[in-house]
């Protein structure tokens, strides 16, 4: 999708009902870079999308925040922080929405609400064996 070139006649749903269409992870081999592609339903108000990916044991191996994304089919790569060839990761991705707090002339420290979650997706993945 274009963000400059939209289809006017392409129905655009509302925060609460945009959903993560499609959720794909290709390893690179195993040299530890995985690439996502994610496909968003039409949204009317850019939403926010979080990506982690976990060892089998719950431990962090790669993180990703796209604040506010322009587009509804993103792709890129993330790499995992101490590949392990042979094993299995899961990969959750969030959407969501957060709304920031009214801007104040003085600096004061206001926590930010709770996100409003409007999909979130998981599927695992092997990463694969290192060939000799």
């Amino acid at each position: 999708m274009n963000p400059f070139f939209q289809d006017p006649n392409e129905v655009r749903f509302p925060p609460e009902e945009v959903r993560l269409q499609e959720l794909q992870v290709f390893p690179a081999g195993h040299s530890g870079r995985v690439k996502i592609r994610l496909m968003l339903t039409p949204f009317q108000k850019r939403p926010c999308v979080e990506v982690t990916i976990s060892t089998i044991d719950g431990n962090q191996a790669a993180h990703i925040s796209i604040l506010e994304t322009m587009l509804n089919e993103l792709e890129f790569t993330m790499h995992l922080r101490q590949p392990q060839p042979g094993s299995e990761y899961s990969v959750e991705a969030v959407v969501y929405y957060q709304k920031l707090p009214e801007a104040t002339s003085s600096p004061i420290d206001i926590p930010l609400p709770e996100p409003l979650i409007v999909d979130r997706q998981r599927t695992k993945f092997c990463l694969p064996e290192q060939v000799p």
